[in-house]
């Protein structure tokens, strides 16, 4: 393939330059960018008398040819002899329509068509990222929405300091991203103007008009200096610092999950598909998705640096080190992404465990500080009093109790002012809503900012639905889940994938939160089975749903009585269901209780639905 510019050499260059100078090994992501732009180009210059519109209405015809190609995998682009994707495009147009299509780079510059390229793609990637941070932000406050009640330590210098709510801690990641995405909304202000146009570095000679051309690739406006327009990289700085920060943001979030997460804490369980085993040690279970976004931010903060030293030398106007801005924004934006993704499969796994964070948050004398207030409100300047609360934690760590186990004579050496009334603001719950400001970690404030959120980004809409195949791995998910808690009865992946069209499941947000299945048996007998609600997802009354979907299902198919073999009956008779008797279970659907861990020690309650359907058939519904 001929070079762009080879007129003016009387050689070709070596292969080694050859392989030191082409982009196209990673320009080649600009493809779909770059037909756009010269879409958009050869219409500014048939406008301005360059182009024919039977020439340009050919050419545009042929690039959206061209983009289909792409899109479908039918280019060969990789395996072309191209210096980059501006000259791919090109010899691909002058393939098809011949001398027509070396007509369209008339005024143009590869300095101004790759500035416009970037900028099409960033803007589309910004645009991306800004609904995986939004997902990202949702799925933390649902875990902070369903778990308000739960209080753990909260740390400063990785010390015991003061207790917190956990929703508290979840919603600090959600102001976090919030400022992630309000950095990447205004760095898209800024990217959004047009350079094409302004040729190699000082415009073009042609009348083109470039406020109609800038309309037609969706930007704000054009650039009005061209030698600012094809060196300005600064968007490119903006997206790398904003993802900078935001992957800051997420290794912090990982490194508090990753010590929540460890033996030592114990405050959270992460689920097994975010975890992975040691290949020695049977016994662990490693947080690797974690630590592998903590990993990931150091290559970020690398390709931000690399491009701030490439761009302090340069001088005005475009220069070659420029070619260098692509490999680390491509790989950031991707990095960053699946990181915010990843974080989101974390979110869904998190189980609190309750008991022990109580525990820690008593365990660290966090309410050395409210003794101190008590005593202010008590006449003692507050010096003295912080004094005295040491004096008692000092005494409490010695006696090995903590503060609100001491006995009132113990506490009254220290101070006679104390009295009975201290016992109450000594409590956990009393040390936590004390708090009770914008801003607090008490009950009031948080469950009101989380409204707030809620509110902005809309409500939590979920929808009751048959399943995909594409449901498979959420599905297996959850069954897994519930078989390990023996809540349920483990299903093989093959057996999942053969009964895939018997499940339903509810969706939030683009995730699937919940399933069961109305499995029919040739006889006729039916059965709902593997019902699992996540459990970041417990109370909104998604089992409801889910149930009342698959009775209004067995309704259609004329089916007249659905039984149910469940552990929580109480949840079912107030769905209208009636007890019934376990002995009396056909034998066809008892074949499963060989699976059951429980099988010699059944603990579960049978109970009825009628749906005055005529059929002779009956149905069970084990909730599994």
């Amino acid at each position: 393939m001929a070079a762009l510019w080879g007129g003016r050499f009387k050689g070709g260059s070596s292969d080694i330059f050859k392989a030191f100078n082409d982009s196209l090994p990673f320009d080649h992501v600009l493809v779909q960018q770059d037909i756009q732009g010269s879409i958009g180009w050869s219409k500014a210059i048939q406008k301005a008398g360059v182009l024919t519109l039977d020439e340009q209405q050919q050419m545009e015809h042929a690039l959206l040819e061209l983009a289909k190609k792409v899109e479908l995998g039918d280019s060969d682009i990789l395996e072309s002899n191209a210096e980059d994707v501006h000259s791919f495009v090109e010899a691909a147009l002058t393939e098809q329509l011949g001398d027509i299509a070396r007509k369209l780079h008339t005024g143009r510059s590869r300095n101004d068509q790759v500035a416009t390229d970037l900028r099409l793609w960033a803007r589309e990637q910004v645009d991306i990222l800004i609904a995986a941070l939004s997902t990202c932000q949702q799925q933390l406050l649902t875990l902070a929405e369903n778990n308000q009640e739960h209080i753990l330590p909260g740390y400063t210098h990785l010390q015991r300091a003061q207790p917190i709510r956990f929703a508290h801690w979840c919603m600090a990641y959600v102001e976090m991203l919030k400022r992630d995405m309000s950095r990447l909304q205004d760095a898209r202000v800024r990217m959004n103007q047009s350079p094409l146009g302004n040729g190699a570095l000082a415009g073009t000679t042609y009348p083109i008009d470039r406020y109609a051309l800038a309309n037609t690739l969706g930007f704000d406006s054009p650039c009005v200096n061209s030698l600012d327009a094809v060196s300005d990289r600064d968007f490119v700085l903006e997206i790398l610092f904003a993802a900078s920060t935001s992957m800051m943001h997420l290794s912090r979030f990982s490194e508090d999950l990753i010590f929540f997460n460890s033996g030592e804490a114990n405050f959270i369980t992460l689920g097994d598909q975010v975890t992975s085993g040691s290949s020695l040690m049977p016994q662990k279970k490693n947080p690797d998705a974690l630590e592998l976004i903590r990993g990931k931010c150091g290559r970020v903060y690398g390709s931000l640096h690399a491009l701030l030293v490439t761009m302090k030398g340069l001088p005005m106007a475009y220069n070659k080190d420029l070619q260098e801005d692509k490999e680390g924004l491509f790989e950031t934006v991707g990095q960053w992404h699946s990181c915010l993704i990843m974080a989101g499969e974390v979110i869904n796994s998190i189980e609190i465990n309750s008991a022990r964070c109580q525990k820690a948050a008593r365990e660290g004398y966090a309410n050395a500080t409210e003794l101190a207030d008590y005593l202010v409100s008590k006449g003692v300047p507050f010096r003295t009093a912080h004094d005295i609360s040491g004096q008692v934690v000092l005494y409490a760590i010695n006696q090995g109790e903590p503060i609100e186990s001491l006995r009132l004579d113990e506490l009254q050496q220290f101070s006679p002012l104390i009295e009975d009334d201290v016992y109450p603001i000594l409590e956990l719950d009393y040390l936590v809503d004390k708090r009770n400001v914008l801003g607090g970690t008490g009950k009031e404030p948080v469950a009101n900012i989380i409204a707030q959120y809620r509110h902005k980004l809309g409500a939590a809409g979920y929808t009751v639905r048959d399943a995909k195949l594409t449901d498979l791995r959420a599905i297996s998910k959850l069954v897994d889940y519930w078989a390990g808690k023996e809540e349920n009865l483990p299903r093989s992946q093959d057996e999942l994938i053969k009964s895939i069209r018997d499940f339903a499941v509810i969706e939030v947000n683009g995730q699937v939160c919940a399933c069961a299945a109305l499995y029919i048996y040739s006889t006729g007998l039916a059965e709902i089975r593997s019902l699992g609600v996540s459990i970041n997802y417990q109370g909104k009354g998604y089992g409801k749903s889910l149930v009342d979907h698959l009775l209004a299902r067995a309704k259609d198919l004329a089916l007249s009585k659905v039984l149910v073999l469940t552990r929580k009956p109480d949840f079912f008779i107030r769905l209208g269901f009636e007890l019934g008797e376990k002995e009396k279970l056909p034998e066809k659907v008892m074949k499963d209780c060989d699976l059951c861990p429980r099988q010699d020690n059944c603990d579960e309650t049978a109970l009825t639905y009628l749906l005055n359907n005529k059929n002779p058939f009956e149905i069970n519904i084990q909730a599994l």
